[in-house]
């Protein structure tokens, strides 16, 4: 039977209930008889994978592989999954570098099929890596399932924070976010953006999203979400944008009352 999350609440009270109850939920979720055996499975074979082709012919491995770079969606599309792993991300012009959303970087790079001339599979410690980030993102995909916002922000204090640390420009870093269509709605969300918003011109978005962050947090770099009660302040924003959007008839008086409690 697939593992389903227990969320009896939504918005920011939901998600207080589902962080209190997370380390049981997980371990609940981690003994799964399905995810055991995508687990076998993958410990099984991906040792005997040598290229990038392999790969994408077993669609079991392949859907493990991807959903532990949250891209589980792309499973169906072989030859593009296969020409991202094959540039590799050594070189300045491959597929994997020239793609917004950086997560097929991290996957290309992680495999290093187009790399190395012998690729990261037959690392002994490669399935360990790999398995630790698939058990994370599919309890995330299960969160989901019953409420995409959690999802949202379960990634996004994963990702955010480990972005935040990198060693580039905080001009850098806000691309980055906009590249990434997951913190983008969270951030956009959070900082009361509407959707349109994306429709602009991309460093004018950055600028007004630096503004708007320093009016939010107190500062405008991505850095400061290195700092636990910096990102605790974000994901709660989020939430209550978030709640406000799904009210539409709310009125100014409601909204206000709302934005006063966070």
């Amino acid at each position: 039977m697939t593992f389903q999350p227990v969320l009896p609440l939504s918005g920011f009270t939901g998600w207080t209930f589902l962080k209190r109850t997370m380390d049981r939920q997980v371990a609940v979720q981690q003994a799964s008889p399905v995810l055991k055996r995508d687990e076998a499975y993958f410990r099984e074979r991906i040792g005997k994978i040598q290229t990038a082709e392999q790969l994408v012919s077993d669609k079991r491995l392949l859907r493990i592989s991807l959903t532990a770079f949250g891209l589980e969606a792309d499973v169906n599309s072989r030859a593009f999954i296969q020409k991202v792993l094959e540039g590799g991300t050594l070189k300045e012009g491959s597929l994997a570098n020239k793609l917004a959303d950086k997560q097929y970087q991290k996957f290309s790079a992680a495999f290093g099929f187009g790399d190395f001339s012998v690729p990261r599979t037959r690392i002994s410690t490669f399935p360990d890596e790999i398995l630790a980030q698939f058990r994370a993102r599919s309890f995330e995909s299960a969160v989901g399932a019953q409420n995409n916002g959690f999802r949202l922000a379960l990634n996004a204090e994963r990702e955010i924070p480990a972005l935040a640390k990198r060693s580039i420009s905080e001009t850098a870093k806000w691309y980055t976010v906009l590249g990434n269509a997951p913190l983008r709605e969270v951030m956009q969300t959070a900082l009361g953006l509407p959707k349109s918003f994306a429709a602009i011109d991309l460093d004018q978005q950055v600028a007004v999203m630096r503004e708007k962050a320093q009016a939010a947090f107190g500062s405008s770099n991505i850095s400061q979400f290195s700092d636990p009660k910096q990102m605790e302040a974000l994901v709660r924003r989020f939430h209550i944008r978030a709640d406000i959007q799904n009210q539409p008839a709310a009125s100014p008086a409601a909204i206000a009352l709302t934005l006063l409690r966070r």
